[in-house]
């Protein structure tokens, strides 16, 4: 059974993740920064959890230590923890700046970085070229940005250029970075995000997320598992020649 670790995933975005993992049949840890939703989400997929800090460097260590002392490997790992707020670029804080930069972005290159170097070490997967996949959850933000998230926008932008070059230096120790950008996605996170734009905007918040449909061209708003099925595929045999890739999942609201 392949092994997966999934940031940020007792909630939203990540808990779809690890569930569509285990649905996939991968051995999944579940983490997050709040220890109790890690361990609910843990409980309900039947999987091990760990409560983690993306942004602290020994965390993360200790986790990549504990996994790898537990299972011998990580054949996947997924950087998901992200984080947002949202204000006009003549408002933003150095707080607000620094509060995004740090999670989003200090976060994914401590998170790659870590287990990468673990991963790197390992034998190959069994019947595959590779030793290992590194996954980073960026944004639609990171392609386009939006205003109210010049931060925000700017944090993903530096994910897409990490794993851009991680993928460059990794290659040849058989280790694949990739990205998937999602778009306008239903979870608690939009709808702080929701209620941040209708205030800022002076609009209801029903009229912020008919703004965000029209803008797609699909109809509807994302669901998390729109996310987790390209997660999927690129954790899989399929996508085993893609690197330095970010995969484009916004029904059509940002065309490159």
């Amino acid at each position: 059974m392949p092994n997966a670790l999934v940031t940020g995933s007792g909630s939203g975005i990540g808990q779809a993740i690890a569930a569509r993992l285990v649905q996939d049949g991968f051995r999944v840890w579940v983490s997050d920064l709040d220890p109790l939703r890690a361990e609910e989400v843990g409980r309900v997929l039947g999987m091990p959890h760990l409560a983690l800090d993306v942004t602290n460097r020994k965390a993360l260590e200790d986790a990549a230590a504990h996994v790898f002392a537990s299972d011998g490997r990580l054949d996947v790992l997924v950087a998901n923890a992200g984080v947002s707020t949202m204000n006009p670029f003549l408002e933003l804080s150095e707080e607000e700046w620094d509060f995004n930069f740090t999670v989003n972005t200090k976060g994914t290159f401590l998170t790659l970085q870590t287990f990468a170097r673990r991963m790197a070490q390992q034998p190959l997967m069994a019947g595959r070229e590779l030793r290992g996949k590194l996954i980073a959850t960026a944004s639609m933000a990171a392609r386009q940005a939006a205003p109210l998230l010049a931060h925000y926008s700017a944090s993903k932008f530096a994910v897409l250029g990490l794993v851009q070059a991680a993928a460059k230096e990794l290659a040849p120790l058989r280790l694949t970075v990739n990205a998937v950008n999602p778009g306008f996605v239903q979870t608690s996170m939009q709808e702080r995000e929701v209620a941040w734009e209708a205030r800022l905007r002076g609009m209801s918040a029903e009229a912020v997320l008919e703004d965000y449909v029209r803008q797609t061209p699909l109809g509807r708003l994302q669901r998390p598992e729109d996310v987790a099925a390209a997660i999927a595929f690129l954790a899989g045999p399929d996508a085993d020649f893609i690197t330095g890739e970010a995969l484009e999942v916004n029904g059509g609201a940002w065309i490159f």
